[in-house]
């Protein structure tokens, strides 16, 4: 049933296909015709075909204007807005009409609504875009130099694609004065040339003719092409062998020997192949003996010795050699040898040692006779004579001291340490022609004297090392260079003895003797001992010894192994002090100063400060630099009576040290109690009326002052009657607590004598005494109360604070 329905479809397709077709073909109009050049280029306009088949330009886009393709490819199209037909690529005629002589593009251009079709024939006019050319570039001819002139060779013609005026029209020759073209038309019309000989040729005078032929177009303009023609000359036998010279004399010493050679003999001939090749042979007149004593090659023309030669038996030997070709019709050539043989130096001269002092000590004195020599030869006359040297680089000399007899001298000062030994050759030559030479050689041995002193690389060593380090640790090697030998060389090391504040290197330092290792022998301590500079001695093991020394200095590198001592304010007991001021106290008002030192180095020593507590922040400022403790504002009437102030003084190292004081504030309500002013009897209670308190502040300051100012001339004038036995007498300061509210906070532990603790605390009424301790000491701190004498004073160790 489906079959049945699709049937009538395709039957109603293939009647509309055979109306359209049949209306196209009633459209078909007359063939319309153009002529273009070839190589038009792109975009170039051919003509306005809209124009000449009388269509509106409108109506080519809605009609659908096209035109078919040749090939696949499509060279012309038509522009639809102005109906112009132009080249979409280029039109080579030689590509589409290979041999033709008129070339047509035949293009359909169909339009519809209505469907029309119009037949359009392009002709394709030939230019001059095509060279001749060979079709090998190069014509190889081989041509006898026996050919007569006028013989006739046939050449290659050039080929060229374009036709007419346009094809290969002449040919030319270069310059030759042996050849010549003649150009011959074929019955196509195409061109072609033939070579003639017009001179004979002569392989001898140029064996290869290279000529070029051109092929020239009859194209405006001209175009060209060229090619080769390599013309060898084949050989004939023309040419007889010739020598180098007609005839020859070598000198030949006796006793030659055998198979050596003589003299290469050498003919030439201008032919080449077998014509040239030579064969070389005695003529008859040559004697049997000459023939027999020496040997002729027939290939290569080498004269050799084949006997051995004496001459005293013959001096003069004659011959004469043939060489003779190998072409068809040989030729031949020949010349004279003459060979004198001459007397030769046969013998060559003789040396003998006589004598020999090896080994020697290398300070052995200039001018001492090391061994005695002889020389001889066989010979006779200048072949007899003979020279005798040594190389001029060797600290010896040859001296002749009797005929043939000679001494070697030293004849500059020999050091072992740079040459141990001498390779001494001894050479002797004659004076014959050519000369013969004799040579011995002997090694002299040098002994060793102990003439080097030990060097050390450096003259002065810094050898830093850090502080507790422990006892028997390796600082240095320290190893010095002998470049003498056995004893000479084996050294010693020892440290040169020198007292330190009566202490001896030996007990701080060891060296190994053999290997020159430095040892600490005990832990340095940066505080007490900074650095040490001695010496180190290396002795070597000759007779007499010989010995140098270097300077070493130690220098002891600080560890931050000390943690800050807080001195002030002065704590009696534990880390607590306690401190009254008045609530009227003014903002930044000194309320206390933390002072800590630190005996490590600078760096390690500095001392910054904090709170770790503080009860009102809003209350207290720190100076992280100076400890100072001040008040930011005033106490009002909610701030509490007891104030606590925990603070840390923190020093400089890695990883840092620190020490805390604890500060409790305790506020009065009034003024007569200020930081510098305080004294240390406490109040029986806290108020006061003004004029009480005006009349005790004035009766305690008097008696204070009075008080103080008879201790301090006490002390005085018994240090001056009787200087302390634990220190050397020095100048002692004394600080008032009324005076000395706080100390300087800079205490530097590194001068000359080390500062004691002094601060005055002024609550405590203590007096502290500022004493000299030695190099490497620690500080004494004496509290002084000041309620007691001079003597309850020096006794009162309970108060005393001794570091050590």
């Amino acid at each position: 049933m489906d079959s049945f329905v699709r049937a009538p479809n395709q039957i109603l397709r293939y009647v509309w296909m055979c109306l359209i077709l049949s209306e196209s073909l009633k459209h078909v109009s007359t063939v319309t015709h153009y002529s273009i050049p070839e190589e038009m280029g792109e975009g170039s306009v051919v003509a306005n075909l809209a124009a000449d088949l009388g269509l509106d330009v409108k109506t080519l886009n809605r009609r659908k204007m096209r035109l078919d393709t040749i090939a696949s490819k499509k060279y012309l199209d038509i522009n639809k807005e102005t109906g112009e037909l132009y080249v979409v690529q280029k039109i080579d005629r030689e590509h589409i009409c290979t041999s033709k002589l008129t070339c047509f593009l035949k293009l359909d251009a169909t339009i519809e609504n209505p469907i029309r079709m119009f037949n359009i024939e392009i002709e394709i006019i030939d230019i001059n875009d095509n060279a001749p050319h060979f079709r090998r570039d190069t014509m190889h001819l081989d041509i006898s130099e026996s050919t007569s002139a006028g013989e006739r060779f046939s050449l290659n013609n050039a080929f060229d694609p374009d036709i007419g005026s346009n094809s290969v029209k002449s040919y030319y020759l270069s310059d030759s004065t042996h050849f010549s073209i003649e150009i011959q038309t074929g019955r196509d019309g195409s061109k072609f040339a033939d070579l003639i000989l017009t001179k004979a040729l002569d392989r001898e005078e140029q064996t290869v003719h290279n000529l070029i032929l051109t092929a020239v177009d009859g194209g405006v303009p001209a175009r060209s092409g060229t090619a080769s023609i390599i013309v060898r000359v084949l050989d004939t036998n023309d040419n007889a062998p010739q020598f180098d010279k007609d005839s020859y004399t070598v000198n030949l010493t006796e006793n030659a020997p055998t198979g050596s050679l003589v003299v290469k003999l050498n003919a030439t001939d201008k032919d080449e192949g077998s014509n040239s090749e030579i064969h070389y042979s005695y003529s008859l007149y040559t004697s049997e003996k000459t023939q027999q004593t020496f040997s002729l090659n027939p290939d290569s023309g080498d004269i050799r010795v084949k006997e051995t030669i004496n001459y005293e038996d013959f001096r003069i030997y004659d011959m004469e050699i043939i060489a003779t070709d190998k072409g068809s019709n040989s030729l031949s050539g020949k010349c004279k040898v003459k060979i004198i043989v001459t007397d030769m130096n046969d013998n060559h001269p003789e040396i003998s040692i006589k004598s020999f002092s090896s080994p020697v000590k290398e300070g052995i004195a200039v001018n001492t006779v090391i061994a005695v020599v002889s020389v001889s030869d066989k010979d006779s006359g200048e072949n007899g004579q003979i020279d005798i040297h040594i190389s001029d680089d060797l600290p010896f000399a040859l001296k002749e001291s009797s005929d043939n007899y000679y001494e070697l001298l030293v004849s500059e000062p020999l050091d072992r340490e740079k040459v141990p030994e001498y390779d001494i050759t001894i050479t002797v030559t004659d004076r014959g022609n050519p000369p013969l030479s004799d040579n011995e050689t002997i090694t002299l041995e040098l002994l060793d004297i102990n003439d080097n002193v030990p060097q050390f690389p450096q003259t002065f060593y810094t050898i830093p090392v850090m502080e507790n380090n422990a006892p028997g640790a390796l600082l240095s090697s320290l190893t010095a260079i002998d470049p003498d030998l056995h004893e000479n060389q084996y050294l010693v090391y020892f440290i040169i003895e020198k007292e330190i504040v009566n202490t001896s290197m030996s007990i701080l330092f060891s060296i190994n003797p053999e290997n020159g290792n430095l040892y600490a022998l005990k832990t340095f301590d940066y505080e007490i001992e900074k650095e040490f500079l001695f010496h180190i001695e290396a002795r070597d093991s000759g007779v007499p010894p010989l010995s140098s020394n270097v300077t070493v200095h130690i220098i002891i590198m600080d560890q931050n192994d000390n943690t800050p001592l807080i001195v002030s304010p002065w704590r009696a007991h534990g880390s607590v002090v306690e401190e009254k001021i008045p609530r009227s106290t003014d903002k930044g008002t000194l309320i206390a100063k933390v002072i800590a030192i630190d005996s490590d180095s600078v760096h390690n020593s500095r001392i910054t400060y904090q709170f770790l507590h503080n009860t009102d922040a809003t209350l207290f400022s720190l100076d992280q630099y100076n400890g100072e403790i001040r008040t930011m504002r005033m106490f009002s009437y909610r701030d509490s009576r007891h104030q606590q102030l925990v603070v840390i003084a923190k020093d400089n190292g890695e990883p840092a040290l620190s020490a805390t004081v604890t500060i409790k504030l305790s506020t009065v309500e009034t003024a007569l109690k200020t930081y510098a002013d305080m004294t240390e009897v406490p109040l029986g209670y806290d108020i006061f009326s003004d004029l009480n308190l005006y009349l005790v502040i004035g009766l305690g300051s008097v008696s204070f002052l009075l008080l103080i100012t008879i201790l301090v001339t006490i002390v005085l004038k018994c240090q001056k009657t009787k200087p302390s036995k634990a220190a050397p007498p020095c100048r002692n300061s004394v600080i008032s607590e009324r005076n000395s509210t706080i100390a300087d906070s800079t205490l530097v532990s590194n001068d000359a004598y080390w500062y004691s603790l002094f601060l005055a605390e002024t609550r405590k009424g203590k007096l502290v005494v500022r004493q000299p301790v030695p190099k490497g000491a620690r500080y004494v701190v004496s509290s002084l109360p000041r309620s007691t004498g001079l003597t309850e004073t020096s006794d009162s160790a309970a108060s005393t604070l001794q570091v050590k």
